[in-house]
């Protein structure tokens, strides 16, 4: 809930950046944003801090978020616009991200026609072979619990002329503050035709993919610092970099 003792101003901008995120999104549960500044600073254009809680946010169709927490510090904002009630930044801001999201939403999201339309076709390099394009079609996460993700995919395989149907699973420990990712097993379940080498390509290429650095979502980067890994549920830990935020 928004502090009582905010300043008008603070309560003016606080109240106007609610309203407009959740006008960009599909769906809201609740959301509080706390913006702490004073007029002289909106004049200048600066703000001390924004911070956002929110729960059960649908970003876009079959695209939620159980809970988010963001923390920023030091924001650059128009002072026209935050005059009138509205934020908009001047540049780019670096916050700190807390995201839950649950199994059955992660899921959603994986097979999203929005996901999908991001998920370009992923080049094999298989010494000695013509080159081999796997193209995603389906893709289920499960969370067991005791820190483990079970991965499991279907895609079609296209070699020169030729495509078939490839599904695996994979079991893995994520990247952590105290490990890197571990890899338990992983399996062709489906295209027994495979060869070693093809096998061993795309699970150098799944090393890849889990070893990411950073993830562009369009409207914000996210640098994932640390993962919980729960029964059911993923918590996310992130240094995010905004480009912009909505307004009304």
């Amino acid at each position: 809930m928004m502090s009582d003792d905010l300043r008008l101003e603070e309560q003016v901008l606080s109240q106007a950046a609610a309203i407009g995120l959740s006008s960009q999104l599909d769906g809201v549960e609740s959301i509080d944003v706390d913006v702490r500044t004073d007029l002289l600073k909106i004049v200048q254009g600066q703000a001390d801090s924004i911070s956002l809680v929110g729960q059960g946010l649908v970003i876009q169709k079959d695209i939620r978020v159980q809970e988010i927490e963001l923390q920023v510090d030091r924001v650059a904002i128009a002072p026209l616009s935050a005059l009138l009630g509205k934020i908009e930044l001047n540049e780019p801001l670096d916050a700190d991200a807390r995201l839950l999201l649950t199994e059955e939403d992660i899921n959603r999201a994986l097979n999203s026609d929005y996901i999908h339309s991001k998920i370009k076709p992923l080049e094999l390099e298989v010494k000695d072979q013509p080159a081999v394009l796997l193209e995603m079609q389906q893709m289920e996460l499960h969370l067991p619990g005791e820190g483990r993700m079970i991965f499991n995919g279907k895609m079609l395989m296209h070699q020169q002329n030729e495509s078939q149907q490839v599904s695996f699973t994979s079991a893995f420990l994520p990247r952590t503050l105290s490990q890197p990712v571990i890899l338990e097993n992983f399996q062709c379940l489906e295209g027994g035709g495979t060869s070693l080498e093809i096998t061993l390509a795309m699970l150098t290429k799944i090393r890849e993919l889990v070893n990411l650095p950073y993830f562009d979502l369009e409207t914000m980067i996210l640098q994932i610092k640390d993962l919980e890994v729960h029964q059911g549920s993923l918590i996310i830990h992130a240094a995010a970099r905004i480009r912009q935020l909505p307004s009304v």
